[in-house]
């Protein structure tokens, strides 16, 4: 074979050309027929706001993302300024600043945005990976619902509306912060301290992982001074009219954490020194709100951008197989290329059709799922909601681990270019999803919590029938299958006693939960695909 050109003979133009191109959701067939299947009535209105906002994240804020994710743009934060002020400043690329303004200018969480249509562009968004959007999305729909069920003073009413509705136009970011050093994932080790002062409450200690540190307002865990419980507070990073003048509420950033992945979003730790808080719901009740609403929310966010991550990364890999020539054909004829495209596309698929099916049974619910189960409700309503609380983390778990093995796949596609950060973005989106697994929940804790919840709730609600409830319409052996193991796992006492059989049970019993989790995703990609292969609704 001959080249015109023996310096530069091969061309990826035409790949570059076609990416450039992509409007995520006009050009996806796939998941115009997820929102048609699972959105309902609310279809015609999800598909229009859909295509008016897809252009903004298919090109403007996906080159904004690539841009602020290179290594000179991460951020850093300045500690004083030029007269010796402690200020803590944030410092992000222009481009960040703006992309996030334009995003939330959105209302998503708006009274006037559906849940479909928040849902629907969250999705959109995070094909373009954190890019400091997801982290402070996630967080600010967290403490707009928790809000929502306790705003019951004029401060909190004007932070609910401010991170809602917008303020003159402005809209306000929310951050959680509730890992310290001695705890991680044990909340009920936390150790910073709550003193009621006057009629004020301050906090005073350290938090360790605080990311969206830019934020205007942070959702914290405390324990009021000598309580043992844990409580929940809203402290606003500046009180107001001190953001312009750089003066903090109470607290200082100690320094800016460097990340595998997620780099373009600042997490930090925290040090409170008197911060103004306004606690939210019964003070003893801080664990149940928080898990049951504000991480009932992030975890069902981590699963939803999962699958956008798939979806975009398994999209440019099939593009890129098609175009690639080696060994005298395009690298999409190989055998071994397509069985790995048809594997990595049909997770893609199935984490996306299972996250919108997951979420069209959590807006059903009359109210988000709490800590506990309510003994006052019939027993339907019991179990679909602890259906729904347990979906939620099998989700987080499944699909942030799923996410990885997708992502790596399809950046070993490209070749040697799937590993250069500016050949294209799956190598940040690869470094954001090994982050994914980790936040809201490591595996082993959530495991371990789903294995407990179901044996408290197994007098009134036996396993082999939660199965069955999660797996409607499955072929009848999978199920029994399904349900006579689950039941011979949960019957093990503990999963924190440190035996051998304990240890073959908790491999079993991660193996399990995948698997149930998958089939759930499948039932709700068969759905997908009856709605793609009959004729198309007017």
């Amino acid at each position: 074979m001959s080249y015109p050109d023996r310096t530069n003979p091969y061309s990826f133009d035409a790949f570059l050309e076609w990416r450039d191109r992509v409007d995520y959701y006009a050009d996806d067939p796939f998941i115009q027929a997820v929102v048609k299947t699972y959105t309902g009535d609310a279809w015609k209105q999800v598909d229009r706001a859909a295509r008016k906002f897809s252009p903004k994240v298919s090109y403007r804020w996906r080159d904004m993302a690539d841009t602020i994710a290179q290594p000179e743009k991460r951020p850093y934060v300045t500690h004083f300024d030029g007269h010796n002020h402690r200020i803590d400043r944030i410092e992000r690329p222009l481009e960040t600043v703006i992309m996030e303004k334009e995003a939330f200018s959105e209302g998503l969480f708006s009274t006037k945005t559906s849940p479909w249509e928040k849902l629907t562009k969250m999705f959109l968004l995070y094909q373009n990976g954190e890019a400091c959007i997801v982290c402070p999305l996630t967080c600010t729909e967290g403490l707009v619902a928790i809000l929502e069920n306790f705003a019951d003073t004029p401060e909190l009413k004007r932070i609910l509306r401010h991170c809602k509705e917008g303020i003159d136009g402005d809209f306000g970011i929310g951050a959680q912060y509730l890992s310290e050093i001695q705890g991680g994932s044990d909340v009920p080790a936390n150790v910073l301290e709550a003193v009621r002062e006057g009629d004020t409450w301050r906090l005073y200690g350290t938090k360790f992982f605080c990311s969206a540190t830019h934020a205007d307002y942070a959702v914290v865990t405390a324990k009021p001074a000598g309580s043992e419980k844990v409580a929940l507070f809203i402290v606003p990073s500046w009180l107001p009219g001190n953001k312009e003048k750089e003066v903090r509420n109470g607290c200082a950033i100690d320094r800016i954490k460097w990340k595998m992945g997620t780099s373009e979003l600042t997490t930090a730790e925290i040090i409170y020194d008197g911060a103004v808080a306004y606690p939210v719901g019964p003070l003893e009740r801080g664990i149940a709100n928080v898990v049951g609403i504000v991480l009932t929310y992030s975890r069902v966010t981590v699963g939803l951008s999962g699958a956008a991550s798939m979806v975009r990364a398994v999209r440019e890999a099939r593009k890129y197989s098609e175009l690639r020539d080696a060994f005298g054909m395009k690298i999409g004829r190989l055998p071994m290329v397509e069985a790995q495209l048809k594997n990595v596309e049909n997770f893609a698929r199935r984490t996306t059709a299972g996250a919108f099916k997951l979420y069209r049974d959590f807006i059903e619910l009359l109210s988000s799922p709490g800590g506990g189960i309510a003994t006052d409700e019939p027993d339907s309503m019991k179990k679909k909601r602890f259906d729904v609380r347990e979906l939620v983390m099998l989700q987080k778990i499944t699909a942030s681990w799923d996410t990885v093995d997708v992502l790596r796949t399809a950046m070993s596609i490209f070749g040697g270019h799937g590993v250069m950060e500016d050949f294209s973005s799956l190598p940040r989106l690869y470094r954001d999803a090994a982050v994914n697994e980790l936040w809201e929940g490591p595996r082993n804790v959530l495991l371990a919590q789903i294995h407990r919840d179901l044996q408290r709730v197994s007098e009134w609600y036996p396993p082999s029938e939660f199965v069955k409830n999660l797996l409607p319409g499955a072929d009848k052996k999978i199920v029994d299958a399904f349900s006579d193991e689950i039941s011979g796992l949960v019957s093990h006492p503990d999963l924190l006693e440190m035996t051998e059989e304990t240890v073959r049970i908790c491999q079993q019993w991660d193996n399990f939960c995948a698997r149930l989790f998958h089939a759930y995703q499948n039932l709700a990609k068969s759905a997908v695909e009856r709605h793609l292969d009959s004729p198309k609704r007017k």
